[in-house]
């Protein structure tokens, strides 16, 4: 029953005008299939291009900022002493 079922539900749908309107078809003329070709091969073209240099880009800006970041010098600033003894668990082996 349920094949039935979904095959006149396809047969129903397949049939309507909206999927011939929805549809993309080439177009039969052959300059306008080689025209939509090279425009198609134009923007995959500038995506590229546009990705490499906003890809360069960040690259660049992250190294520049990260030799223009002041550093601090290397002092005591911060830094806390203290001694520490290892306390052993009870039932784990000693790490030595």
């Amino acid at each position: 029953m349920s094949s039935v079922l979904f095959r006149t539900l396809h047969a129903r749908f397949d049939a309507s005008g909206l999927r011939g309107l929805l549809t993309p078809r080439k177009p039969r003329n052959p300059l306008l299939k080689l025209a939509l070709g090279l425009v198609g091969v134009a923007i995959l073209a500038v995506l590229l291009v546009v990705g490499l240099f906003v890809g360069a880009a960040m690259v660049s800006f992250g190294l520049l900022r990260g030799a223009l970041r002041a550093r601090k010098p290397a002092g005591r600033d911060g830094v806390l002493d203290a001694e520490y003894r290892i306390v052993a668990k009870p039932g784990q082996p000693a790490l030595r």
